[in-house]
């Protein structure tokens, strides 16, 4: 932002080589390189200041106006503001009608050699899971019900793509999640920490709403990618396999729903349990 004294700075165009350089992030590629990702929206932003993730927050001159306390927040923490112009936003966000304030962050999602705290007893994991939106949802699913953390599968999408990030709605930032993980290793691993693993599939042998006594233990639960399921050599060796009974007509539930009814089953009874 270059500043003349005696008038105001002038703002970031999507021309100036910061927002250049941020524009690039939408490309895994280019977040691996950085080490940084794009986070839009109140609730991230908000999240990505609170934990110190935040590196730099880019906001529109209306959005400086529509959130002050985001940005008072951001300069208390001594993370810079840079204001762009609404070209420039538009070139920072991945969205119809972006929300004019985008904070760029250091990765916090962590690799295969980091399973997050030491004694889980409550992990949720993606098994190649394709879509981004799926993955922030099971984020933010998993955050909400008291996971430990977030285990992603080689193959699975980027937590921190975009669109990702904006599913989680913050909690991405609050939960570990850890990615790359080979799914030769994933039992194996699970096990190391103390988990039993749980596969959920239509066909599984345990019905959920009699399982209390499986999941008053330490779990790992399992969901599969949304076009294949969980491969059946990992399903194999999995401690159970669990389904969640359908009454209706329904011919079966999205992933995110039943990671949902899989997550809250375990929370429930953990929280009725010392």
């Amino acid at each position: 932002m270059t500043h003349t004294p005696g008038r105001p700075a002038d703002p970031f165009t999507e021309r100036t080589p910061r927002v250049v350089a941020a524009s690039k992030l939408h490309r895994a590629a280019a977040r691996r390189r950085a080490g940084r990702f794009l986070a839009e929206g109140t609730n991230s932003v908000e999240a990505a200041l609170a934990t110190g993730a935040a590196a730099e927050l880019f906001c529109t001159q209306d959005a400086l106006e529509r959130f002050p306390g985001l940005v008072e927040t951001a300069r208390g923490d001594g993370v810079a503001v840079s204001v762009v112009t609404d070209r420039a936003a538009r070139s920072l966000s991945d969205t119809v009608t972006p929300t004019g304030i985008v904070a760029l962050c250091r990765t916090v999602a962590r690799g295969p050699g980091n399973d997050g705290p030491a004694a889980p007893r409550l992990v949720a994991v993606g098994q190649a899971l394709a879509e981004p939106g799926n993955v922030g949802t099971l984020v933010r699913v998993a955050d909400a019900l008291g996971a430990d953390a977030v285990w992603l599968t080689e193959g699975a999408a980027d937590p921190e793509n975009p669109k990702a990030v904006r599913a989680s709605a913050g909690s991405l930032f609050h939960v570990p999640v850890v990615r790359g993980i080979a799914e030769a290793d994933l039992v194996g691993r699970a096990h190391d920490a103390g988990l039993q693993v749980l596969v959920a599939t239509g066909d599984g042998e345990v019905d959920v709403e009699r399982a209390d006594e499986l999941l008053a233990r330490p779990t790992a639960w399992v969901f599969g990618n949304e076009a294949h399921g969980v491969p059946e050599a990992l399903s194999a060796a999995a401690d159970a396999r669990v389904r969640i009974p359908i009454r209706g007509r329904a011919e079966s539930l999205n992933i995110v729903t039943a990671a949902s009814i899989c997550l809250h089953s375990s929370a429930r009874v953990r929280g009725r349990r010392p």
